[in-house]
């Protein structure tokens, strides 16, 4: 036990001694990718090495010395800092850090350690939306809305349900939810392998054949044609800053506007003039800000959406052009308006949106004269103002990267220049950064995750144009920052990853008032002290069961971040921020992830497109099944895949050593048996984050012992086979993915015994196999036996049946493959 005692010490001790930290990114890190992290003291403490340890055995596998060490500055109390490179292990497996008397948080090097983020952001913009709700199962604001500002339809009723809530509040505008779509389309765009089909068009658990990331931009695209009524007629906004009226659930909203309490929200048109700003007005001059980006999003939309919804994308083709006109006629920018505060979306630029809006035209009807507008709105603003500055106002510069420029830098007639224009951006940030331990050059003002996820969208595409590594490691850097690797060391995306730490109490009222947390969500981030000290109704107030994390001693001078459901400048997630982060996670996917077929992140089903079937057992103290199930597996030439209890370890390592001999997958089914949820309440659970992980760690203590390596057991199928989303999170804290049988087949019920009610004769389970296979087919399949059976069952499936089984599908066409190979990425 002494290794394990060892272990457990390395894994929930997050440093060893008060005032040393090192910061990592906690979703983990590519094999081959740039890998660093920050060493930071309060003493005047001296690193000149570091090293790696295996989180499961204590061991070091790797010393690092000076020449990967590197002195950066320091920030707010900490006295030294130091960049620690380890880019060079590239060994998978699940590590932390030592340095001086500072321990890091567990760290993932993994091939997969990103599969499923991107779509895992797609929580909170579900949890989002405005009409049908599917987080409450309810309707919100079904009667939006009533015009404002237009010249002869004001005060009439505009159907403009659907759409997604802006934040906390439920503002909706068309700056952002535009600015949204966009994002997720050019995700889908360049990486669509890494979504997958788990939600229907509604938002609700259960596959519809179309990816989720399409799904939830045709919620919004539909919303954005409700804001379109007709042609030369479009709306910048719903609702305003009435809205602010205390924390209560979109479905309870009953703010009055003037139309009765819940009864309506106003509807503001594109006037291309200033409108109520308070006692002040906007500085609204013209409608090519919105229409701009109508016309880039309807433009991109019917491309993306065509493979769906053919009619439907056509006609946003149409749209689009009418959308861009109307921005040439009426240049200038459409700001929001409010009504009770100072704050609003200050965009003050335009021409990236039309330039966007053009290229996108050009695109997709290859006319020259949208290449040459585009070209030309361009080059009135050749690099994003706020990409080096100190600081903006609110949503000055929007978005906060010209997609446009990358359009024309793919272009071969303009790619130098605007190439030229990209790198000027990343390169007024990256000297910023050089003050920064994090090689964090993004001013804190609102919203700087969003403008830090911008700057790591721009590093990624300029980098793959030009193939200038130059300002790779703060690319990277800003990747960490997100996930952790920040004077925090928190996590910036709500319950991503969930063994770590992130947002726990972000200002929310869905976590205000416990209908849920707003996983999935990109907070605001950091800003300026000398703006959350100015901001008006700011509190640190945590939860009644839950103090505010503060984190008082990592706060650097200048900024402030606090994981405080008050704090609505840090800590309030942002739907176009969540959306923006879609891109840059699909592209750390693994490419194969999405053949498999995932639930609550387990693997249930691997690639659907073969015609293959993978046998897995499991036992937890029996194996009477060992002779008839190895020689069969053996006369059909099959590897299969066995999972077992530490009890099964403990009492039979000669049939674990059989199995390895043979080359079959042996891996844990944990060690104890735990059950992890209440039958009748899945989503809660029995057990704590430390109570699994040491049973884990027991079991891979004994797979270690039998000559197993945890990074050759990668696999595990949970006690009970049920799990939970949070259950799959856990093991992917230590490297390990959940796996489980493929539903419907039965082939699982062979435990059963007459004297239950559950109980399935072997013909009644053959019989069903058989049915699914002429049904749905079994392509993919894990199916799932025991290897043993209580003794009260006399017919047993392996006996009787399991040859006969392997022989008939075999005879079907399909082949029989091991673990590893079903799950290969290829």
């Amino acid at each position: 036990m002494r290794h394990l005692a060892l272990a457990l010490m390395l894994l929930f001790t997050l440093h060893m001694q008060a005032g040393e930290w090192i910061r990592v990114n906690l979703m983990g890190y590519l094999p081959q990718s740039l890998k660093c992290a920050v060493f930071m003291s309060q003493e005047d403490a001296s690193v000149d090495h570091f090293s790696i340890i295996d989180a499961f055995t204590g061991q070091t596998v790797q010393t690092f010395t000076a020449a990967q060490v590197r002195t950066v500055p320091t920030f707010g109390g900490m006295q030294r800092c130091y960049r620690l490179d380890f880019s060079a292990f590239t060994t998978p497996g699940v590590y932390q850090l030592k340095a001086g008397d500072a321990l890091s948080p567990r760290i993932r090097i993994d091939a997969h350690a990103y599969d499923g983020s991107a779509d895992f952001l797609l929580n909170y913009m579900r949890q989002q939306r405005c009409g049908y709700n599917p987080h409450l199962n309810d309707s919100c604001h079904v009667h939006d809305g009533y015009i404002q500002y237009h010249p002869t339809k004001t005060g009439q009723h505009i159907d403009v349900r659907g759409g997604w809530h802006d934040a906390a509040d439920y503002l909706q505008y068309t700056t952002t939810s535009a600015n949204a779509i966009y994002q997720m389309m050019f995700a889908y765009e360049q990486h669509p392998q890494a979504f997958g089909d788990a939600y229907d068009a509604n938002g609700r658990p259960g596959n519809n054949g179309i990816p989720d990331i399409i799904d939830e931009i045709k919620w919004g695209m539909d919303w954005l044609c409700r804001m379109n009524p007709a042609p030369g007629e479009y709306y910048n906004q719903i609702a305003d800053d009435r809205d602010h009226s205390g924390m209560r659930l979109p479905n309870k909203d009953q703010v009055d506007y003037g139309y009765g309490p819940g009864n309506g929200r106003p509807v503001y048109f594109c006037s291309g003039e200033p409108q109520v700003r308070g006692k002040f007005m906007n500085a609204t001059t013209g409608v090519a800000s919105t229409t701009g980006k109508f016309a880039s999003c309807f433009s991109l939309g019917s491309k993306i959406l065509k493979p769906f919804f053919p009619a439907y994308a056509d006609s946003l083709l149409y749209r689009a052009q009418d959308a861009y006109q109307l921005g040439v006629q009426k240049p200038g920018v459409c700001q929001t308006a409010s009504v009770k505060s100072p704050y609003i979306y200050e965009e003050d630029n335009w021409t990236d949106d039309m330039e966007l809006a053009a290229l996108e035209l050009y695109r997709r009807m290859g006319k020259e004269e949208f290449l040459a507008q585009g070209l030309e709105y361009g080059r009135r603003e050749p690099v994003t103002p706020w990409m080096g500055a100190d600081s903006a106002r609110h949503y000055q510069w929007y978005p906060f990267m010209n997609m446009g420029h990358y359009r024309l830098a793919q272009q071969k007639g303009t790619q130098k220049e605007f190439l030229r224009n990209l790198r000027t951006g990343i390169s007024r940030t990256f000297e910023k950064a050089q003050e920064s331990p994090f090689l964090y050059g993004i001013p804190t003002i609102w919203c700087s995750n969003n403008l830090c996820v911008a700057m790591l969208t721009q590093c990624r595409l300029y980098r793959e144009l030009s193939g200038d590594t130059t300002y790779q490691e703060m690319e990277t850097a800003l990747l960490d920052w997100l996930f952790g690797c920040n004077p925090w060391g928190s996590s910036m995306i709500v319950d991503l990853p969930k063994w770590a730490d992130s947002p726990a109490q972000p200002h929310s009222s869905y976590t205000m008032l416990g209908a849920g947390n707003a996983v999935g969500g990109l907070v605001d981030g950091p800003v300026y002290s000398s703006i959350f000290n100015g901001l008006i109704g700011i509190s640190l107030q945590g939860l009644p069961n839950l103090p505010a994390q503060t984190y008082d001693a990592f706060q650097p001078h200048n900024m402030v971040y606090h994981d405080a459901i008050g704090d609505y400048s840090t800590n309030e997630p942002t739907m176009d921020g969540t959306a923006s982060l879609t891109y840059y996670l699909a592209s750390l996917q693994h490419e194969a992830m999405a053949q498999h077929v995932y639930v609550n992140g387990g693997i249930i089903q691997t690639n659907p497109a073969k015609k293959q079937i993978t046998l897995v057992f499991t036992a937890a103290d029996k194996r009477d099944g060992e002779e008839t199930i190895l020689s069969t597996l053996d006369r059909h030439h099959i590897k299969g895949a066995f999972f077992f209890t530490g009890e099964f370890f403990e009492k039979f390592p000669d049939t674990v050593q059989r199995l390895l001999e043979k080359g079959h997958y042996v891996g844990s089914h944990s060690y104890g048996h735990l059950l992890y949820m209440p039958w009748e309440n899945p989503d809660t659970l029995l057990v704590t984050q430390e109570q699994f992980e040491q049973d884990m760690l027991h079991s891979y203590q004994l797979l270690a012992k039998a000559g197993v390596k945890a990074t050759d057991a990668p696999y595990f199928i949970p006690p009970y086979e049920y799990y939970n989303s949070t259950i799959s999170a856990w093991a992917k804290g230590l490297g390990l993915q959940v796996i489980n049988f493929t539903p419907g087949t039965l082939s699982n019920a062979d435990y059963t015994v007459p004297q239950e009610g559950n109980y399935r004769s072997s013909k009644v389970i053959y019989d069903r196999i058989m049915q699914v296979e002429k049904e749905k087919g079994l392509n993919g399949h894990l199916m799932l036996f025991h290897f043993g059976t209580d003794a009260r069952r006399t017919d047993k499936f392996y006996t009787g049946y399991l040859d006969k089984l392997i022989k008939t599908l075999k005879e079907k066409g399909y082949s029989f493959v091991s673990l590893e190979e079903s799950l290969r990425n290829d």
